[in-house]
């Protein structure tokens, strides 16, 4: 039943005039008479109340919607002011039904007029993600120098190219040559703990990790026409791998009298290891934090150096196992010691048909063996691969707990974060390990 409204002045409380077609002008009135304190007013201000009193008493029925229904019958908890609409702080505001603009301009004050907070001088917006003043924008070069005068060919995206599959009657790959010397591997590392820790030494040793098109037995092979595609277990990891990269790489690829080779340029991205390219935060190398030792570019050489010099720690130099021949890449004038290492050039058939030859030789690596289990058994073949730790507290760190006091009582939930942070390369040391046909892959 409606009601008869009361100036501000009588005893009898507050109302709102909800049948009022110009309720908002006869409250501004009254509050202004409130403030004033004078009689006139206050004579103003009940006459602006009761200008709209012959109206406040007529009864308009209205057909109720058949549509109606209940959405929600959750009980609103007190003290929740979020999503309030139609409130304003402004000064001179009505605190009702009033769309008149407050101090700070349309949609001004504490609440604006949609709900949710706005901005002080402004329109009613989203306050944006946490922090977003703190973030850098990630925009990273290129590792090649694109030229304007380039035409592009084609453009293949990493969504697409991840749902390619390839179903061939996939045979035992064939090693058609052997070359390098191989030492026991050390299993004195497998007993390492927290606490009963090894420092890491820096042994002088030579590992050469040449190109496809500069390798003197892949030269040899393509001149007999043995297939037609070569390359090497790195880059044809990253290829495998790719639609997990998240930092810039290039492949150089050439075509030659019906052969295809892969190749890498000298001291890029292939040359080195990422640490937590795949995090939800990695590192950014900015200009203030250029040389900070938790920066993209100190990391990676930090964790190449200690992938080498673990895998040329990790061996028992006494043991050795030696290919068919020596390594391809030394010269009789090198004085400088050979690292464990033995490369195995295989090949896969990758024609769909007994028709189609569609061949390719793939340079692998392997660098330590095991001996065999039984006296007339096979040596095991054992690849070494590292993940190292930073400071967790750093930006970039995606999370990772501290080693030291984890990996002995929470090695899976150690684990499980690098392969959350390092999924790209992790992924490639998988795929290196089936091409080059390891038995064993130890992870330091």
């Amino acid at each position: 039943i409606p009601y008869s409204p009361y100036s501000k002045s009588e005893k009898l409380g507050r109302f709102a005039d909800w049948t009022e077609g110009d309720g908002s002008r006869s409250l501004a009135a009254t509050s202004g008479a409130a403030r004033s304190g004078t009689r006139s007013g206050a004579g103003r201000g009940r006459a602006g109340v009761e200008a709209g009193g012959a109206n406040a008493f007529a009864y308009f029925h209205v057909e109720d919607e058949s549509s109606f229904s209940l959405v929600d019958s959750k009980a609103i908890t007190p003290g929740s002011r979020k999503g309030v609409s139609g409130f304003s702080r402004g000064r001179g505001t009505p605190r009702v039904g009033s769309g008149a603009p407050g101090r700070g301009g349309p949609g001004g004050g504490r609440y604006a007029s949609q709900g949710g907070r706005g901005r002080r001088g402004g329109g009613a917006t989203g306050r944006g993600g946490w922090r977003d003043w703190e973030k850098v924008n990630r925009t990273r070069e290129s590792s090649v120098p694109i030229q304007a005068e380039w035409n592009m060919l084609e453009e293949i995206d990493f969504p697409r190219l991840s749902k390619l599959r390839l179903e061939v009657d996939l045979e035992e790959p064939k090693t058609v040559a052997t070359f390098g010397q191989l030492f026991a591997y050390d299993k004195s590392f497998d007993r390492i703990t927290p606490k009963i820790e090894r420092p890491l030494q820096i042994l002088d040793r030579v590992r050469y990790n040449t190109t496809t098109s500069d390798d003197p037995i892949i030269q040899d092979l393509a001149s007999k026409g043995t297939a037609k595609v070569y390359a090497t277990d790195t880059i044809l990891s990253w290829l495998m791998c790719c639609p997990r990269s998240v930092y810039p790489w290039d492949v150089i690829i050439t075509h030659e009298g019906g052969k295809v080779f892969f190749d890498k340029r000298d001291g890029g991205p292939f040359d080195f290891i990422t640490v937590n390219e795949n995090a939800a935060d990695p590192p950014m190398e900015t200009d203030k934090e250029k040389d900070s030792i938790n920066s993209p570019g100190s990391l990676s050489l930090e964790a190449t150096f200690i992938d080498q010099h673990f895998s040329f720690q990790a061996v028992d130099e006494k043991s050795s196992l030696k290919f068919q021949r020596p390594n391809p890449f030394t010269s009789p004038e090198d004085r400088e010691p050979l690292a464990s290492c033995g490369y195995r050039y295989r090949i896969f058939d990758l024609g769909i048909d007994e028709d189609d030859d569609f061949t390719i030789v793939v340079r692998t690596q392997v660098e330590a063996f095991l001996p065999p289990a039984t006296a007339k058994g096979p040596p095991q073949l054992v690849a070494l691969r590292t993940l190292n730790e930073f400071d967790s507290k750093a930006p970039g760190s995606g999370g990772a707990p501290e080693w030291r006091s984890k990996l002995d009582t929470q090695r899976g939930a150690v684990v499980a974060t690098e392969m959350k942070n390092n999924g790209f390369k992790l992924s490639k040391y998988a795929v290196q390990s089936v091409l080059a046909g390891a038995d064993v892959v130890k992870i330091g």
